[in-house]
């Protein structure tokens, strides 16, 4: 199934799931840091990510629905960083440079990312390596 097209609103939900693995939509709503939206803000948002196919009930307790994810948050990270970069010719550098002029990106991350990328190029010269044999 295709991923839904997600709001942020969306987005905040899902991280309440994803956090706690199921939840009702009381559960949902005290996840969110005051001032919460309304609890019929909530039901609304959740019952149309049923319907988009990115959560489903899976019990009643009392007269509470339980709902748990069905969507990955490394999917759905990975569609929105997707959309993200779209909006810079599907490069990075442009990016990460518009991340520094707002602050985001520090010297630190910088640092931390080069790590990463250094483990990733070693693990995928490893795989070419077991491949190759």
């Amino acid at each position: 199934m295709p991923q839904p097209k997600l709001s942020k609103l969306d987005l905040r939900i899902l991280e309440a799931l994803w956090a706690h693995g199921k939840a009702s939509i009381r559960e949902i709503q005290e996840a969110f840091p005051e001032p919460r939206p309304a609890y019929s803000t909530i039901q609304t948002i959740v019952y149309r990510l049923e319907t988009k196919g990115a959560l489903r009930r899976v019990r009643k307790i009392g007269n509470a629905d339980i709902f748990e994810p069905l969507v990955s948050r490394d999917v759905t990270r990975l569609k929105l960083l997707d959309e993200i970069l779209s909006f810079f010719g599907g490069k990075a550098q442009p990016m990460m440079a518009q991340l520094a002029e707002a602050g985001k990106l520090t010297l630190d991350d910088v640092r931390e990312l080069e790590k990463t990328v250094r483990k990733l190029e070693a693990q995928q010269k490893t795989e070419r390596k077991r491949e190759s044999k």
